[in-house]
């Protein structure tokens, strides 16, 4: 199973035979081994390397044993035990660029963690902990993942808001008919926040214009709106100090969208992870809207 871990991780076998210090050829054993034990193929030879859905089931196995035995060591004070315990986070870019980089520094230093952070989007963060990627998430769904459990860390506010020389030239009719033709910014082509925003103030006719600009980083999004590119759902935690300044101005004051997010994480009595849940929720819920 550690072999099988650290196909996944590296990515190519030749990576993984690397990490291990051993060759291709008994990494490739080890994998149709385990293979032939369960009756199952574990790994899509695909580049990267991914995990099946009953390849996930081990994947999240590895790393939990590894979880625990790294804790038993450090209770029991053998070597190794120093080592920094790296933790696996699936985060959405928005909850990244506000507050949860203050969480993570909220964490006691006596706990020595490497934090690897895997940035995606709260709908889909959840399937990272199921493929075992990760070692917890914030996600926006509170059924749990299997094996895991859930705490609930608030509302995120996003605002409609536009630059005010883009308000002036695109949106002086009724703002229901003018979001569906004018330019807008989305995060991704998997991004469907806006259109989402639009249908609600349409009452589910249609929803924002084909003619938008996808800017995949946080504050790259808020730049782009700020600069005139299209209109956007901004966070209020970004949005509020440039509303100030006048670089914004809000476009529906009374139809702010608020998204809950939680925390999902790994069942286990492991004392870094709960130093990081901990750290979480307390910032979350200084940072977020109850």
């Amino acid at each position: 199973m550690r072999t099988l871990l650290a196909v996944v991780d590296e990515g190519t076998f030749d990576a993984a035979a690397a990490a291990l210090h051993v060759t291709p050829s008994a990494v490739s054993q080890r994998v149709k081994a385990l293979e032939q034990r369960t009756g199952r193929v574990l790994l899509l030879r695909t580049k990267p390397v991914r995990p099946t859905e009953s390849g996930a089931v081990l994947v999240r196995l590895a790393r939990q044993v590894a979880r625990l035995e790294q804790d038993a060591y450090g209770e029991l004070g053998l070597s190794g035990a120093g080592e920094p315990t790296r933790v696996s986070v699936a985060v959405n870019a928005d909850s990244l660029a506000t507050w949860f980089l203050g969480a993570l520094t909220r964490v006691p230093e006596e706990v020595r963690l490497c934090f690897e952070l895997r940035r995606e989007d709260e709908e889909h963060t959840a399937a990272l902990l199921r493929e075992g990627l990760v070692m917890a998430a914030v996600t926006s769904s509170p059924d749990p993942v299997p094996g895991c459990s859930v705490r609930a860390l608030g509302r995120m506010r996003y605002l409609p808001v536009a630059s005010p020389q883009f308000a002036a030239r695109y949106l002086d009719g009724p703002l229901r008919e003018a979001l569906a033709v004018v330019p807008v910014v989305a995060f991704d082509r998997r991004d469907d926040f806006q259109d989402g925003f639009v249908r609600r103030l349409r009452a589910g006719r249609g929803a924002a214009s084909a003619q938008r600009h996808h800017v995949p980083t946080s504050e790259g999004f808020v730049e782009a709106v700020a600069a005139g590119l299209g209109w956007g759902m901004v966070p209020e935690a970004q949005a509020v100090p440039l509303l100030r300044t006048g670089r914004l101005v809000g476009l529906a004051p009374d139809r702010a969208v608020d998204v809950p997010l939680y925390w999902q994480q790994w069942k286990l009595d492991s004392p870094a992870l709960a130093a990081v849940a901990d750290a979480v929720t307390a910032t979350a819920a200084e940072a977020l809207r109850g």
